[in-house]
């Protein structure tokens, strides 16, 4: 059949995925393909964005028929990687043996739960790291130490945390790719405490931007929002988004 699939993987926050080919049986001449992807690709939009992935978008992609043997073992960067592929003859296919090993400091992460308890370190790294929740959440940030005082800004045209070179942001929207999502809220400086959002959107990001020069850190908390919460806003949400569309 003339079908274009995929199929995706993903492990725990704290993991990385490893795909191994084990038996492949594909008409690389006649049109087929197979080809892992080093994040995922939903509707157009990856996850990790471009901004906040290492690697350029061509570099994340490996072609089975360009590589074959050479590279039987692909490792993703992060805890979710797919495969794309083609295969037009019965009878033909392949098979793949997929690993989950440990990652210390995890940097892009999607939740596989739509609850959950988090923190994200960033160690003298040069580095963007996005979290992201494929649920409409109330987040709570409890704890961000960013190596520089204490404050929550709300985005405003003339506000953020422009020049800052470590912050937090928030990021609501539809779809996967945080880079095409709307800001929410930066988080500037650090402070101990607790910090509650409720974000209505099909997918909820926190996105830490850390400069290297210091060892950042934040713990937050979700849950998925309920029709009730929805209904009546808690004293300490901060603001409400994106509930148009729940």
């Amino acid at each position: 059949p003339q079908l274009h699939c995929a199929a995706f993987f993903i492990g725990e926050p704290e993991e990385l995925i490893t795909i191994d080919y084990d038996f492949v049986n594909i008409d690389c001449q006649g049109g087929d393909f197979l080809k892992v992807f080093d994040g995922w690709i939903l509707k157009g939009e990856k996850f990790p964005s471009s901004l906040d992935h290492p690697l350029t978008t061509s570099q994340r992609y490996v072609d089975f028929c360009e590589s074959g043997n050479i590279q039987r073992s692909i490792r993703s960067s992060q805890n979710v990687a797919m495969i794309f592929f083609r295969i037009q003859q019965p009878g033909n296919g392949f098979t793949v043996t997929v690993k989950k090993t440990s990652n210390l400091f995890p940097c892009n992460v999607i939740s596989q739960t739509p609850s959950g308890r988090f923190t994200m370190v960033i160690p003298h790294q040069h580095r963007n790291c996005s979290f992201s929740i494929i649920y409409p959440v109330v987040i709570k940030i409890s704890d961000l130490i960013l190596g520089h005082l204490n404050g929550l800004i709300l985005k405003k045209p003339s506000a953020g945390c422009a020049g800052v070179g470590d912050f937090v942001e928030l990021l609501g929207g539809a779809g996967l790719d945080p880079s095409k999502m709307f800001p929410l809220a930066d988080l500037c400086h650090s402070f101990h405490g607790s910090a509650q959002m409720k974000i209505g959107c099909d997918n909820t990001v926190l996105r830490m931007v850390s400069s290297g020069k210091h060892i950042n850190r934040v713990t937050f908390e979700y849950h998925q929002l309920d029709l009730q919460e929805t209904e009546t806003r808690k004293e300490n949400s901060i603001e409400e988004f994106c509930f148009p569309t729940i």
